[in-house]
């Protein structure tokens, strides 16, 4: 008697626990609940990501032309100059006494000329005297136009306008040839060299716009144009030099700053998933789809790029195509699943098999 009251006891109680459930799949455990989002078309770039250096548009380092003492600095540290100003000047006592001594023989040599001319004129100088005081002139005047040219020299100004560098000398020093005076660099343009593989040149071309950004900068792209690439590949390197220019009006970007550079050469329309719902098997990639019945398949794809958090489905699924987003670690092959939003498997038919029940 005790026997047969058990059985229906239990037959209750796996019931109310719910054996027969439709959630439920082989061996009384309940089907796993993910997530599935159908494929959809998106718009895909080639992108080609480098790291560059910035450059400054002008650059150039100023430097005694002589070896003379510095008599005067016009500029400041960091300090904005114009083309043609004086940046520094340079003793010069000894060409200015040498410039008034050779104007003196230029005016004495033109006024002899002057005389000769007016005795020739009248038949009282001979063409070979005239010649010869054409020439002393002319060498009178060579004379001044050098020492002048030597005064040139010590007078150091900006070739364009741009921005000075810290001053390192200061006024009463003694400058040898070559020592370094100031570097002036026009920064209003950055030039942002950067390298990119051989197999990626049929993707580069001047006037393709690039996107770069500075970790002085993390949160402010620099928008910028290819302006040249470079006619010869590295032999070493196998990778070609590429020059971009950067607009710079408020001096952000700094000559010497290291830059990541990303360039999108084309766009396409192409079906994509979140990245999320691609698993990989060594070279191979899958996904799997949600068939009949919540029923999910693994279906191999063919994936293309990466963007914004999707991936690009070349060949393996059809639009629309429902594929297991979240949970996938909880799924394998064939398996029925349920779905967020649903209640069971199938819809509302697992309502009716419990109310059956």
């Amino acid at each position: 008697m005790t026997r047969k009251l058990l059985i229906p006891m239990l037959a209750a109680l796996l019931a109310a626990c719910g054996g027969g459930d439709a959630r439920q799949t082989g061996g009384g455990r309940q089907a796993p609940l993910v997530k599935a989002e159908a494929a959809t078309p998106m718009e895909f770039a080639d992108r080609i990501e480098a790291v560059g250096t910035a450059r400054a548009n002008e650059q150039v380092t100023l430097s005694a032309p002589v070896t003379e003492r510095i008599v005067r600095l016009n500029f400041d540290d960091g300090a904005f100059v114009q083309r043609g100003q004086v940046v520094a000047v340079l003793r010069q006592a000894e060409q200015s006494a040498q410039l008034s001594e050779a104007n003196a023989r230029l005016r004495e040599s033109q006024q002899q000329l002057q005389r000769v001319s007016e005795l020739k004129q009248r038949g009282f100088a001979t063409r070979s005297s005239y010649d010869t005081q054409v020439a002393a002139a002319a060498a009178a005047r060579a004379q001044a136009q050098q020492v002048q040219a030597q005064i040139g020299d010590r007078v150091v100004r900006a070739p364009f306008s741009g921005w000075v560098s810290l001053r390192n000398i200061s006024v009463g020093a003694i400058a040898s040839q070559g020592t370094a005076i100031a570097t002036v660099s026009d920064i209003s343009t950055i030039k942002l060299d950067f390298t990119v593989p051989e197999t990626m040149l049929a993707a580069i071309r001047e006037g393709l716009p690039i996107q770069a950004n500075s970790a002085a900068w993390p949160n402010r792209p620099f928008n910028g144009t290819i302006r040249t690439v470079d006619p010869v590949i590295d032999p070493n390197t196998r990778a070609v030099t590429v020059r971009a220019h950067l607009q710079n009006p408020d001096r952000a970007l700094r000559p010497g700053m290291m830059m990541s550079v990303a360039i999108q050469s084309s766009t396409r329309s192409a079906l994509s998933v979140p990245e999320l719902a691609v698993l990989g098997e060594g070279d191979s990639r899958y996904v799997f789809v949600v068939g009949e019945g919540n029923r999910v398949r693994r279906t191999e794809v063919r994936t293309g790029a990466h963007q914004n958090g999707r991936v690009e489905i070349v060949s393996g699924l059809r639009p629309g195509q429902r594929v297991v987003t979240e949970g996938i670690i909880k799924v394998t092959d064939g398996m029925q699943v349920r779905l967020e939003g649903q209640d069971r498997p199938g819809g509302g038919g697992g309502q009716r098999a419990r109310g059956s029940g």
